[in-house]
């Protein structure tokens, strides 16, 4: 039987609403009438649609109850707002104890806080955000999600714009965050650049319990400002870097067949692991991933084990073999985001690799200056040695402009116009990284990849 999350009662008590119909215990909670599971709380929130239009649906598909703004036919909970109310459910359970962690940054959160849950998990009973639930809606539901057993959880955060971590760190209260990097993405929506960006990560320590940790990468830009932030907030500072002051100081990292050793001093002691994944940032994510874990105390041994056994994530690095008409050749997806510092890293990982590379890329989105960055990614492609580029997009026109002949493969104003010259492109033993933003569409290429 699955563990009962929340009784009727209880989710009255969290919300201050009133009970309606039968009481009722649920094991889940959702939000999508088209993905609730028998036993599940369907919350009926007002967005782009307003949920109440599918409680019926909900409680149909095996919902024991239902949490909305009025009293509905079936059992539930009515409160003044959902949203609201959620949170509220989100506080309680936070309320119960659990050591929480908290992941920000304009790259590799998703992977990093991944990471730590694997690692979380060794050690004990945890909890953590499923994909990228990682805004006003995602990081409520996350928490209200948590099993009353759970001693340790981890939390995505993000933002496109200020003052949106700030009420989400606050919600979660981590005794641990964590800011991977801070890159351009999301640039156009501040004034200043880069610098408002650093600035809205900044927000993350405001949530910070009292004396906990705050673990930064040394070799960001932004190192200085936002260690500095984070002593104005009373956080205990760990950093990860290639410095030698560094609390995980990176020493090697050596790409090979699909993997990469990573070689590190942390905490004065030497370690060695590998990774499912040649991209280079992988060395300082996977540093990072284990600092959040030691301040939660997971034990060391525990936390490389996770690491090592950890798959790349769809659309974040997943590689699978393709048995076309053409032959067998590897496609490696990294179509969920894309900033030029990530590009430039997908691009040097591809380069490391044997035989015909080819790089298919869509569109980087919520840039500044954002054709001028695109042009700028022919320096990478020229460093990586990456054999063939193939662009889909009106931004991406700026990069095929700037390629050499010999390395253009075709470019087409957005991806389904692209995918069928890239898949007569490729041949036997070709390796195909398909890489852009979520937005840009970059999954529709390989789509007809893994149909070739």
């Amino acid at each position: 039987m699955p563990e009962t999350l929340w009784t009727s009662a209880e989710i009255v008590e969290a919300t201050g609403g009133a009970a309606y119909g039968e009481a009722f215990a649920v094991t889940g909670i959702g939000i999508d009438s088209r993905e609730i599971a028998p036993g599940d709380l369907f919350v009926a929130l007002e967005a782009d649609r307003d949920g109440h239009s599918y409680v019926a649906r909900a409680l149909g598909a095996g919902a024991a109850g239902a949490l909305t703004r009025q009293w509905v036919s079936g059992d539930g909970v009515t409160v003044d707002d959902t949203l609201d109310g959620l949170r509220r459910m989100a506080m309680a359970a936070r309320a119960r104890g659990a050591k929480r962690a908290a992941i920000t940054g304009s790259v590799g959160k998703t992977t990093v806080t991944q990471l730590v849950l694997a690692g979380l998990r060794r050690a004990g009973p945890a909890h953590g955000s499923i994909r990228s639930f990682n805004n006003h809606i995602g990081v409520p539901l996350t928490l209200a999600r948590m099993p009353k057993a759970t001693q340790r959880a981890v939390f995505e955060i993000g933002m496109n714009h200020a003052d949106e971590i700030s009420s989400l760190t606050r919600l979660v209260a981590p005794h641990v965050v964590a800011i991977t990097t801070v890159e351009a993405a999301h640039a156009e929506n501040f004034v200043d650049g880069e610098r408002g960006v650093a600035r809205a990560k900044a927000e993350i320590f405001q949530g910070l319990t009292p004396g906990g940790v705050a673990v930064l990468n040394a070799d960001n830009p932004w190192a200085d400002f936002l260690q500095a932030e984070a002593r104005r907030a009373g956080a205990v500072i760990r950093v990860f870097g290639k410095g030698l002051d560094a609390d995980a100081r990176l020493t090697g990292f050596t790409p090979k067949a699909g993997r990469a050793r990573v070689e590190a001093m942390i905490e004065g002691q030497a370690v060695r692991f590998t990774v499912k994944q040649t991209a280079a940032h992988w060395g300082p994510m996977s540093l990072c991933a284990l600092l959040v874990m030691r301040a939660l105390d997971v034990d060391m041994t525990a936390a490389v084990k996770a690491i090592e056994a950890f798959a790349p994530l769809e659309g974040r690095g997943a590689e699978r073999l393709v048995e076309g008409l053409r032959g067998t050749f590897t496609v490696i997806d990294e179509s969920y985001n894309a900033s030029p510092v990530s590009v430039g890293a997908a691009l040097r990982a591809l380069g490391a690799r044997k035989g015909r590379r080819i790089a298919v890329l869509t569109d980087m989105l919520e840039l500044d200056e954002a054709e001028r960055r695109h042009a700028e990614l022919a320096s990478e492609v020229d460093a990586s040695g990456v054999d063939l580029v193939f662009c889909a997009g009106p931004l991406m026109k700026a990069l095929w402009r700037a390629l050499p002949a010999d390395r253009q493969g075709a470019w087409a104003p957005d991806a389904a116009t692209l995918a069928p010259e890239v898949v007569a492109a490729v041949r036997e033993g070709d390796l195909v990284m398909v890489k852009g933003s979520k937005a840009s569409k970059a999954s529709l290429v390989l789509q007809a990849l893994e149909r070739a």
